[in-house]
């Protein structure tokens, strides 16, 4: 992955996560990171 990729990538997911925030609230955040957890949870079995 190159640094201009990475960088676009990035940006994405920063919009994404405002616009879900300006659009929902600041609750969506609080299940997101809960499912985040678990799902590295999940991909540490593959370790």
């Amino acid at each position: 992955m190159t640094n201009q990729i990475a960088i676009w990538l990035g940006l994405l997911i920063l919009g994404a996560a405002c616009l879900d925030y300006a659009l929902f609230g600041p609750e969506h955040f609080v299940f997101l990171g809960k499912k985040l957890f678990t799902f590295l949870d999940w991909v540490a079995v593959w370790r």
